[in-house]
């Protein structure tokens, strides 16, 4: 029951959220009971704000702010796109060394969160750069058509942050994330979990760069990878490629 704190001063905390961690309280799952705002709060003896949201399957960075003041500085400057976010994804197939896709994303509803709200909103412009750090080519088949599978280690880095955004657009691209049971491929989540024993969906928020909001000096921000990642990294022969 405690969190990895990768950052604390006066004015705002980071930590290293697990896969599987909800960012706060949410009626739509009344059962949880571990709660990443929560849990930060009781590791710094504060109460803290969140100025961002990761999914529940993403692991990485995230950030609190200490006061009300400083949290709307800095939502306002993820709003603005003043904060750079980087993260580390292993997807279906072979990717191309780099790229962007602008490619605008339906807003994306909660079937009970917004039941009520507005379904007539226009698409959203996202863009998402990537980049190719690895790739690994494994004799199993994991699909009917071919004998081998393919997988890519890339970076991601948004420039928007839409619902799911990093998820949607790998789909697009029919690069999906391994372990997205949402908008992934079934097939080869069962292959990873089986022959891996990988129960998480391999998408992590690595890295956060931004203004410090009360100093004004550059503040960088970086999360370690959780067991799954590095045994994968160490199967497949990707330690160098993480560094």
């Amino acid at each position: 029951m405690s969190v990895d704190i990768i950052h604390e001063d006066e004015s705002l905390v980071a930590i290293n959220k697990d896969a599987g961690l909800l960012v706060h309280r949410s009626w739509l799952d009344k059962g949880e009971t571990r709660f990443a705002m929560q849990l930060t709060r009781d590791a710094v003896g504060c109460h803290v704000f969140p100025v961002h949201r990761l999914d529940r399957p993403t692991s990485g960075v995230l950030l609190f702010a200490k006061s009300a003041e400083v949290a709307r500085t800095l939502t306002e400057a993820f709003g603005e796109r003043r904060v750079d976010k980087q993260y580390l994804a292993v997807v279906r197939g072979y990717m191309p060394e780099q790229g962007t896709l602008d490619y605008a994303l339906s807003h994306q509803l909660d079937d009970i969160a917004d039941k009520f709200s507005d379904t007539d909103k226009p698409p959203q412009p996202a863009v998402t750069h990537w980049q190719a750090l690895a790739q690994t080519e494994l004799p199993f088949a994991v699909s009917k058509k071919h004998d081998t599978s393919r997988y890519s280690l890339v970076r991601l880095a948004p420039e928007t942050g839409r619902k799911h955004q990093l998820r949607r657009h790998m789909a697009h691209l029919f690069h999906p994330i391994v372990g997205d049971t949402t908008h992934g491929d079934g097939r080869h989540n069962r292959f990873f979990r089986q022959q891996y024993g990988c129960e998480r969906m391999m998408l992590h928020a690595n890295r956060l760069t931004l203004t410090h909001p009360v100093s004004g000096a550059p503040l960088q921000l970086e999360a370690g990878l959780d067991a799954h990642w590095l045994r994968l990294a160490d199967e497949f022969d990707w330690q160098t490629a993480l560094d």
